[in-house]
């Protein structure tokens, strides 16, 4: 007799995403040559880190909810097949009594199931952007960080289509464009370090994968707080949408966040041979090349140039550029536009000046 229905999906979600990293692995290590590892090697013997083995490791993080401790689970069973090291990494937020405790017992289920490394890593939550933000910049510092110092390939997290589906509305709720409409990818961050296996499974597949293997798992109070707005929505935006509209809405939800990064990834590819067409000698963008692009390429050209001038592009959001494409296609004198990150932008002699003041 086979596994549970739900215990079969998360690990087949995990498998796959396994077997992409061994190819993606090895198909690095080749690339790289036996010079190249060989140096960084001995670097790592100079740091006093252990040098890297012919597997890569994989981590996963985990919070001790549902999610991560299924992906937990899934993870410790996938990787004994495979040529792969497996781990864990908890974040400690530090914004509720207890949470050192709760993040030692995290720790003490990881290594239960047999991962290593496992480790609990507490963070100082700031201010800048909100709290459900600064939480968020705090845990990945520290899984970047944690993954540097044990040299992980890659790092697997737990969302599922539910919190496509919530990252989907918040989105739309911003009007930040169709790169926000496109959710979160499947693989992010640096060399696509963070890998999301569940992106295609709901939530109760997750909960139901905990409680048929006796996985202990901690429903964290901040989930269910209506001060938070990803709260509000998960208990209050997606049931009333699905009262409205029928069942159905998560997956359609999923499914636009798919359609959307498509069309996003190719109109960033389109921007990116396009900036270098609308350059001057010296560099600088030309507004009369710039205006015969279409709007969603032009805006994604200068969204570009002023986050490498130094704009955070957390904090910059569509009013901004639309302003800097004012002086494009709306041109009457105005003077500069600043940014955040105190970039400045203006028009100046059929170009556009942007610099950090």
């Amino acid at each position: 007799m086979g596994p549970h229905p739900a215990v079969a999906a998360i690990r087949l979600a995990v498998r796959r995403v396994l077997h992409d990293v061994v190819t993606e692995y090895n198909r690095r290590t080749e690339q790289a040559g036996r010079a190249e590892f060989a140096e960084a090697g001995a670097g790592a013997r100079r740091s006093g880190l252990p040098e890297r083995p012919d597997t890569p490791l994989v981590l996963v993080a985990c919070s001790g909810g549902a999610d991560s401790m299924a992906l937990a689970s899934a993870l410790a069973f996938e990787s004994r097949k495979l040529p792969v090291r497996a781990g864990g990494i908890t974040v400690d937020h530090n914004l509720q009594p207890g949470s050192g405790l709760r993040a030692g017992e995290v720790v003490a289920r990881l290594a239960e199931m047999r991962l290593d490394p496992v480790e609990a890593v507490a963070v100082r939550v700031g201010r800048d952007g909100g709290p459900e933000a600064a939480a968020r910049d705090a845990r990945y510092a520290a899984l970047d960080a944690a993954a540097e110092r044990h040299g992980a390939f890659a790092v697997l997290l737990g969302h599922t289509r539910d919190d496509q589906a919530e990252t989907v509305l918040l989105g739309l709720a911003r009007g930040s464009g169709i790169r926000s409409l496109s959710g979160m990818a499947a693989a992010s961050g640096p060399a696509g370090r963070y890998r999301r296996p569940f992106l295609q499974l709901d939530r109760q597949t997750a909960r139901k994968a905990c409680l048929v293997q006796s996985i202990p798992v901690w429903d964290d109070p901040h989930n269910i707080d209506p001060a938070y707005t990803r709260s509000r929505l998960r208990h209050e935006g997606l049931p009333a949408l699905e009262k409205a509209l029928g069942k159905g809405v998560v997956e359609a939800l999923a499914r636009t966040a798919q359609l959307s990064r498509d069309d996003a990834d190719a109109l960033d590819t389109w921007a990116a041979e396009a900036a270098r067409s609308v350059l001057d000698d010296a560099g600088r963008l030309e507004c009369v090349k710039l205006s015969v692009l279409p709007p969603a390429v032009r805006r994604r050209v200068l969204r570009r140039a002023v986050i490498d001038a130094g704009s955070p592009a957390g904090s910059l959001f569509a009013r901004h550029i639309e302003e800097v494409d004012r002086l494009i296609t709306g041109w009457r004198g105005q003077g500069a536009i600043n940014l955040p990150g105190r970039v400045e932008v203006r028009r100046q002699g059929g170009r556009l000046v942007i610099r950090q003041s």
